[in-house]
């Protein structure tokens, strides 16, 4: 606990909220301790009402630009990019069956647990310690109003960096299936106008198509995580 409030920055002073946020619903079964679904309900609403303020605060756009990019910083592939910046899963309590299929590296698991988090920050320290730390994930308002720079979510960004060139079209296709039923592995590739840029591997088929398009993105010269 005190190696995870080092790397955010932020010391409890009541560390059973903490642990708390942690502390996934699988782990519960048989004890006598709260999951970390109450406080991911939570956080989900202080994580909104911060990315709206600052978004409203640091960009002139139109309502509908505003609630797109608010979309991409709160979605579950943001907050599982944001978790991974800080290693969140390896702090997480999980019950042996998520233990041992890879619940550590689990999207949801790891975005619930980051929004559980925030709530931890702010029922401790208040709504300015809790945005400091939801502020310190958000890019600089440059990115964000270029329009093609979401956290996590490359498939988006490769879009909108393959949109400027309307005759060329983006296709996603599974070229590879492997391990048991509850722990298979996809490979996928991205290919544009029939030829591949870029391949990944994740859990799921979702998650592989984002490891391709993030090689792509990263091959055509733009930042990724």
């Amino acid at each position: 606990m005190t190696e995870l409030e080092q790397v955010i920055g932020y010391t409890f002073k009541k560390p059973e909220l903490l642990r708390e946020a942690l502390t996934h619903s699988s782990y519960t079964n048989g004890k006598n301790l709260k999951s970390n679904e109450r406080l991911e309900f939570l956080g989900d609403s202080v994580l909104g009402i911060t990315v709206a303020e600052y978004l409203f605060e640091n960009l002139s756009l139109p309502e509908g630009r505003l609630t797109k990019i608010r979309a991409g910083l709160v979605c579950e592939d943001a907050l599982y990019s944001f978790a991974k910046k800080i290693d969140l899963g390896r702090y997480i309590m999980l019950g042996k069956g998520e233990e041992h299929t890879g619940g550590r590296d689990r999207r949801s698991i790891l975005a619930d647990a980051f929004e559980a988090l925030i709530a931890a920050i702010y029922l401790d320290g208040g709504i300015q310690k809790a945005r400091k730390f939801i502020l310190s994930f958000i890019p600089k308002p440059d990115k964000l109003s270029s329009g093609v720079y979401m956290p996590g979510d490359y498939k988006t960004l490769l879009q909108e960096i393959i949109q400027q060139n309307p005759e060329e079209s983006v296709e996603y296709k599974i070229i590879e299936e492997s391990g048991q039923e509850h722990e298979k592995v996809f490979t996928a590739e991205v290919l544009l106008n029939g030829q591949v840029i870029g391949t990944g591997v994740g859990r799921s088929k979702k998650q592989a198509e984002q490891s391709a398009a993030k090689e792509a993105v990263g091959l055509m010269g733009y930042e990724t995580d």
